[in-house]
């Protein structure tokens, strides 16, 4: 954990992110689902036995950055959320997190659920 609150302090905010590469295709990525407001795909290098990542297109840095104009987007990445993990086969439940702040170890610099 000390390794990726390190990386979320050096980060660059609005710098081009792994995740910007997935969602302009230039890197690839198991997706799991895919919308005109996010991508969800499966993680390289899974923290859980089941470990997707729910990415929303317009970047947003932070939570605490989100305003009310992009309610909309946050719920929908809920529902993402729940319909990915319908598909991978969660059916007994499963966890959602959402890091915040350098100190919450966001090293990608873009707000999504995993």
């Amino acid at each position: 954990m000390a390794d990726e609150v390190s990386r979320a302090q050096s980060a660059q905010p609005g710098g081009d992110t792994i995740f910007g590469k997935i969602i302009r295709k230039e890197i690839p990525a198991n997706i799991i689902y895919e919308d005109d407001q996010c991508i969800a795909f499966h993680d390289v290098a899974p923290q859980a036995p089941t470990h997707f990542l729910v990415v929303p297109r317009k970047p947003i840095t932070q939570i605490s950055k989100a305003d009310d104009a992009d309610k909309e987007l946050l719920g929908h990445l809920m529902i993402v959320a729940k319909k990915c993990a319908e598909e991978v086969g969660l059916p007994r439940g499963y966890r959602l997190v959402l890091n915040e702040g350098p100190d919450g170890a966001p090293s990608f610099g873009l707000c999504g659920y995993s």
